[in-house]
């Protein structure tokens, strides 16, 4: 059996419980054909580059799969028939990736960042608006400044 890494986009509207229920039904169809799903990731509702079918934003799920040829290719045939998949990636692999894949785990990264209270920037006394100025400058005299 061949191992592959099969993304898929979801609409946008859908609800996270749908979505589950979507990802059940592509596994089972692995499944029922012989093949085995190691590993599914949710990555959550991100957005897309370009619109697909009228949706900026899409359900993205990855799955592992260690599948026969065929069972792929009617994987493939089920996600073009659904009206709630968007788009689908398959991709034949030498071996797959133990553990959270480089999305996941950049996600984790940015959670790990400390946040900004706004205390740890200098303050600008004068800058842009009514002040006067505006990348440091003092202001002309008819600028209404006082020079």
């Amino acid at each position: 059996m061949s191992l592959y890494e099969c993304v898929v986009i979801a609409r946008q509207d859908l609800a996270t419980p749908q979505v589950e229920t979507l990802t059940e039904e592509l596994a089972n169809i692995i499944t029922t054909n012989g093949g085995q799903v190691s590993k599914r990731e949710y990555w959550g509702l991100r957005n897309i580059a370009y619109r697909v079918k009228k949706n900026r934003k899409g359900h993205y799920v990855l799955f592992n799969v260690d599948a026969p040829a065929p069972a792929v290719k009617e994987f493939e045939r089920q996600m073009s028939i659904n009206e709630d998949v968007l788009r689908y990636l398959s991709v034949r692999v030498e071996e797959l990736e133990e553990g959270p894949s480089a999305v996941m785990q950049s996600k984790n990264q940015r959670d790990d960042r400390p946040r900004r209270d706004g205390d740890d920037r200098p303050r600008r006394d004068s800058g842009y608006g009514r002040d006067g100025g505006g990348y440091g400058r003092t202001p002309r005299a008819t600028e209404g400044g006082e020079a």
